[in-house]
Formats: structure tokens, C-alpha cells, sequence
């Protein structure tokens, strides 16, 4: 049974000389993307289908999350995109944490984390949406490979030219960092943000 379908048309050249036609990706009969650079339209089918698999994966939680091994424990690092996350994952891995992921902590039933380690996407400084693509090893870090528990979870977003004032929060309000950033929970129930 086919829970969703995906159909990539590829343009390439027009009718006439000169004109191109425009690369497009559906998700059912929903238009994706639509551009004249393929690459463009792979990223956006590559971003969905993650999407995808996080919101109807039947026995994994997805967390919009960084995440890094840290002394057999998981550090989680909950956040929206462009709060800092990967450049905090990437610092952690640099000062020797084991890399899990940067975009989704995957958890089990037993509330362990698993690895998620695709290659890092670091935006260049004024880059707002484009991310270059790093695997770990260039960082001089290694990725984990077997599930962990969490040991730690960081609410934290950067600002800039604002002061490092870590405080420890209760348990409950870790577990609502976590929740508001479950993406089963942010795509099919209320918002808790």
C-alpha cells in the first residue's frame, strides 16, 4: 500500500532555443517545488520525505532537536530552525562529544535516543536559508552508533550580543521544551508554544 507518492518532472530544454522549463516535485498531488536548478527540487524532496518519515514513523518520536553523546548520555538540544542548534552540536562535537544528529533526536518506547547523523547543515554567515552539507569527520568529531539515554536537555536560543546566563529549569519545563518541538505533536495537535 502506497502512503504517499512522490513525482519528480524534470524540464531541461523548451520547445524553443534558449528557453528552459522548470524542474517539478509533487508529494501526492500537492505541488512541492517548482525551479529551473534540479538540485533545488532534490533538497526540497530530500526535506519532505524526512518530514514525512518523522511525522508517521509508528515507533520513533522525532524531536526537532540537535543531539550529542556525552559520557553514555544524550545531550538534547531542542529548538526551530535558526535558534543555533547546529552550531552548538557542531562545538560540542568539536570539544569531543560524539555527534547524533542536528536536525532530529529519534527516540524509542524506552525513552533512548538514536543515532540521526547526517551530515551537518551549517549556514555560512548571512545565509538564511541555503546550509552546506559537513560530515562530522570534518569537524574532527565521530558519529554514534548505538541509542543512549537522555541525560540532559538545553532550552536555549541564540541572540545576538547577548550574555551566556545558564539556569537549570525544572524537569516539567525540559519536558514541554521537548514536547513543543515533537513533530508529530507540532504538526497534528495544538500548539503548546
Amino acid at each position: 500500500m502506497v502512503s504517499r507518492l512522490y513525482s519528480l518532472v524534470v524540464g531541461g530544454d523548451g520547445p524553443r532555443p534558449g528557453v528552459r522549463r522548470f524542474h517539478l516535485l509533487y508529494g501526492d498531488a500537492a505541488r512541492l517545488a517548482r525551479s529551473r536548478e534540479v538540485g533545488e527540487v532534490l533538497e526540497a524532496f530530500e526535506t519532505d520525505l524526512q518530514l514525512y518519515v518523522a511525522e508517521m514513523a509508528p515507533r520513533r518520536l522525532f524531536v526537532h532537536a540537535g543531539v550529542v553523546g556525552w559520557r553514555g548520555q544524550a545531550v538534547l538540544i531542542p529548538g526551530r530552525s535558526f535558534t543555533g542548534k547546529t552550531t552548538l552540536v557542531a562545538a560540542l562535537v568539536k570539544a569531543g562529544a560524539t555527534y547524533y544528529s542536528d536536525e532530529y533526536a529519534v527516540l524509542d518506547a524506552r525513552g533512548r535516543v538514536h543515532p540521526y547523523a547526517r551530515p551537518l547543515g551549517i549556514r555560512e554567515r548571512g545565509a538564511l536559508q541555503r546550509a552546506t552539507k559537513y560530515p562530522v569527520s570534518t569537524l574532527g568529531g565521530r558519529a554514534g552508533t548505538k541509542p543512549l539515554p537522555v541525560g540532559l536537555v538545553i532550552v536555549s536560543e541564540y541572540k545576538t550580543g547577548a550574555r551566556w546566563r545558564p539556569r537549570q529549569l525544572s524537569a516539567g519545563k525540559g519536558a514541554l521544551a521537548v514536547l513543543a518541538h515533537t513533530v508529530s505533536a507540532r504538526t497534528f495537535g495544538p500548539s503548546i508554544a
